[in-house]
């Protein structure tokens, strides 16, 4: 726990480093912390499960949810399959995040079931990187599944500086047909409609109850200008925290600048653990 609360960090990447492009690489080291890829990361790029844990209990996190991502022409392949020994080391700290995309997967819905049946607590798509609109009509086999299930989908709203990146792919605007199609689906707008659609975002977000506005790569003290049209005790509310870890100097030091933004004293425990325990799927089992 951090300062008493439960802290849930929704946007994990630890992938297999050989598996991906250098641009993924360059970024972690200019936005993370400094020497993070040498403490977590052995000579051979694969990931140390036990240097992880240890980070995180440090940062005070409870639950981390990790992402893989099969995007070959931006960041190149974070296979959900590397992430199970971490998950293996601490199941009750570290949870996976199932990606599928399109042009790779068939049957889609197939690929989806094998990564859910894993332990997946999510769907996590990268229109962007992956090179497809959101609302294609491949990923309805994919979202029919996770609406059996009781599985949220998260989808990456926001703009990319990865080479080969399509970030119209973001506009949250392509989700409406999705949600109207799917109205008992939960969606996750992670980095919250960052660059050019945060009113959008948040419109989303206060105008439905299964839409959520996830925070990973946004700073905390420039969130009251994103949202500035907005009540932002109100849309708070729907806040989900996550850091796209490892693109931070750390989880403890942004987690207490959301926790001193002024929100209301019920909504921080929100959105530091308690609305991802609500959406993400069975969740509450992992924190003591």
């Amino acid at each position: 726990m951090l300062d008493g609360h439960v802290l849930v960090d929704a946007h994990v990447h630890v992938p297999r480093l050989s598996s991906l492009t250098p641009a993924w690489v360059d970024w972690a080291r200019q936005f993370g912390r400094p020497g993070v890829l040498e403490e977590v990361w052995r000579a051979d790029g694969t990931p140390d499960p036990a240097a992880l844990d240890r980070l995180f209990a440090d940062e005070g996190v409870d639950v981390a949810l990790l992402f893989c991502e099969y995007s070959p022409k931006a960041t190149g392949y974070q296979l959900f399959d590397d992430l199970l020994p971490i998950v293996e080391h601490n199941p009750r700290r570290f949870r996976p995040v199932a990606n599928v995309n399109p042009h790779l997967h068939f049957p889609i819905a197939r690929e989806l079931e094998r990564q859910l049946d894993l332990g997946a607590a999510a769907l996590k798509i990268h229109p962007v990187h992956g090179g497809f609109r959101p609302d294609d009509a491949a990923m309805y086999p994919a979202y029919a599944v996770l609406v059996e299930r009781g599985v949220p989908l998260v989808v990456h709203c926001g703009t990319s500086s990865f080479p080969g990146s399509t970030n119209a792919y973001a506009d949250p605007q392509l989700l409406d047909a999705v949600l109207r199609d799917f109205p008992d689906l939960h969606v996750v707008l992670a980095h919250g409609g960052r660059g050019w659609w945060y009113d959008a975002a948040a419109f989303l977000a206060v105008s439905r109850p299964n839409v959520w506005i996830e925070l990973s790569g946004l700073p905390p003290k420039r969130l009251p200008e994103y949202y500035a049209r907005f009540d932002l005790g109100r849309l708070a509310r729907k806040f989900v925290y996550g850091t796209d870890w490892p693109g931070v100097p750390g989880q403890a030091v942004n987690a207490r600048a959301v926790a001193s933004l002024g929100l209301p004293d019920d909504v921080v425990p929100l959105v530091l653990g308690g609305n991802a325990l609500r959406v993400y799927a069975d969740l509450a089992p992992a924190v003591p």
